[in-house]
């Protein structure tokens, strides 16, 4: 046990998440195997002279110690630093557009597809695989038209199971206006209408994540932004900038799609000033000044 978790650690390099994951799955089997209403133990000692054992204990397995325990430098994009990074993006498709070069298109897609995984907190990989009927209208939104709700088909999948769907409700009006514009005025001059990939490719193909991640880099290292910052860095943005702006946390792990509220705790990562501004809130009742008494 003690050799198998070492070599979990130092050769495969796996997340402690991950290799208690692993651990956990032992535990239970051999829980299982030891556990006496199930006679395993009798017939094993008949048929071997001997026993199984619990071998995960909590001294070589590996305790939850911490809420979080991904890599320390990953975080959400500032507001400041998403907004140079989304301008740069629609500058390259203006000086696409005056340099006369074929990539103008390529570049306003991809300038939308990251206000996209923004604007709605979403995976790459669910990204690069949403099709333009995947929009839908909201009744209680009728103001975003035909983009009030987005069908996410291919969702993170649980180990053995498919990709889980969810409904993420549209709350960003400006990422609206972004995604109607590109379907309805740029996507067309693809001339890929048969295709039903909401991101094409200039050669009729479907946009790919390892081509949204180049792109990103890309970006990310022309404006000197912290190359801790990822593609899913704008997911985290998302829950962080929205909880700051008052949202219900239990509304945005429907969004973002998670099990448990421990997740999206996970991704919110509050600004200095949004913790100040709460803290002066908790503390107004006390830090109000008794009224003055005229007795006294």
């Amino acid at each position: 046990m003690d050799e198998w978790s070492l070599w979990l650690t130092s050769e495969k390099h796996l997340a402690p998440s991950t290799i208690r994951s692993y651990q956990g799955s032992l535990r239970l089997f051999s829980e299982f195997l030891i556990d006496g209403r199930y006679g395993w133990s009798v017939a094993c000692e008949d048929a071997f002279g001997t026993h199984p054992v619990a071998s995960c204990h909590e001294w070589n397995t590996i305790a939850h110690l911490n809420d979080y325990e991904g890599r320390p430098e990953a975080r959400p994009f500032t507001r400041e630093e998403i907004q140079r990074f989304l301008d740069y993006a629609d500058d390259q498709v203006d000086r696409a557009v005056r340099a006369k070069r074929k990539g103008a298109l390529a570049a306003y897609r991809d300038a939308t597809l990251f206000k996209v995984i923004y604007g709605w907190g979403l995976r790459r990989t669910e990204t690069s695989k949403l099709d333009v009927v995947d929009f839908g209208r909201n009744a209680k939104a009728p103001q975003f038209g035909r983009y009030g709700t987005l069908n996410v088909r291919y969702g993170k999948a649980k180990k053995g199971q498919p990709p889980r769907r969810r409904n993420v409700l549209s709350v960003m009006d400006w990422a609206v206006d972004a995604v109607a514009d590109y379907v309805e005025n740029v996507r067309p001059r693809f001339g890929c209408e048969d295709h039903p990939a909401l991101w094409v490719t200039e050669r009729g193909g479907r946009v790919k994540p390892a081509e949204i991640n180049a792109r990103f880099v890309a970006y990310r290292d022309a404006l000197k932004l912290p190359k801790a910052l990822t593609v899913h860095s704008a997911r985290h943005s998302y829950v962080t900038h929205l909880t700051e702006d008052g949202v219900d946390r239990r509304f945005l792990q429907q969004q973002v799609g998670h099990e448990n509220d421990s997740s999206t705790a996970i991704y919110t990562h509050v600004s200095d000033d949004f913790m100040n501004t709460m803290l002066h809130r908790a503390l107004a009742p006390v830090l109000t000044p008794f009224p003055a008494n005229k007795d006294r």
